[in-house]
């Protein structure tokens, strides 16, 4: 996958080195030269412009980028600036990130989906989601099992945990599902809430949009999730 990360400030830095140790082709951008210079050995490209002139960003290879993310955190006006210049540019994937609840409300006003709180999570946990198709957020046990979230696979839409079989097939277990619904935000624009179902059952229909919450070792969530 290739990346683009802009803002290489504490989280931008350490989300761009995970994603590069993981394989992905990732390019650091940043409009501070000191910050460029510092990760330039450590990750696959870096580059000093300032992305929020419309001209500057044109120099950067959005058409073959995979997932753009503004990790911009100490200036939100220039965070929110070169957010709506590449929603402008309709990049193939966008994640920004919020420091404040207003912030998080312009953001989403602006149909930013996927939107990051470092104060909350760490780049860690966001370069397992990048890097993993399929799942949403994973919590790490030891000797190699993992509490994940994963959308419902659109084989499953329709079935019941029953019909579906995963413990048999994959060895997983279905703790929960969760229900996206719409629900209005401060400004009265509609974002993504998420209920949980209660305790999964035999019974348990999952739908399209669904998200499991699942129990089981990386490697059979892994199988599970691509339904091999």
């Amino acid at each position: 996958m290739k990346v683009i990360i802009i803002g290489l400030g504490n989280f931008g830095r350490s989300l761009a080195q995970k994603l590069t140790l993981m394989g992905h082709e990732v390019i650091g951008v940043d409009n501070q030269m000191v910050k460029v210079e510092t990760l330039k050995e450590s990750i696959t490209h870096t580059v000093c412009l300032d992305c929020t002139d419309q001209h500057a960003v044109g120099y950067l290879p959005l058409k073959e980028t995979d997932l753009v993310v503004v990790a911009i955190g100490e200036d939100q006006g220039s965070n929110i600036l070169a957010t709506a210049l590449l929603k402008q540019l309709k990049v193939k994937r966008l994640i920004s990130r919020a420091i404040s609840v207003l912030h998080q409300t312009i953001l989403e006003a602006m149909g930013v989906d996927e939107i990051v709180h470092p104060e909350e999570e760490t780049a860690e946990r966001w370069a397992k989601k990048i890097n993993n198709i399929g799942i949403i957020d994973s919590f790490d046990l030891a000797n190699e099992y993992s509490i994940v979230e994963a959308k419902v696979p659109e084989q499953l839409a329709g079935m019941t945990l029953a019909q579906a079989g995963l413990r048999r097939k994959y060895n997983v277990i279905i703790l929960t599902t969760i229900k996206v619904t719409q629900g209005k935000n401060l400004l009265g624009i509609f974002r993504k809430s998420h209920k949980v179902q209660g305790i999964a059952s035999p019974e348990t229909l999952f739908e399209k949009d669904d998200i499991l919450v699942l129990f089981g070792k990386n490697e059979d969530i892994q199988r599970m999730i691509r339904l091999e």
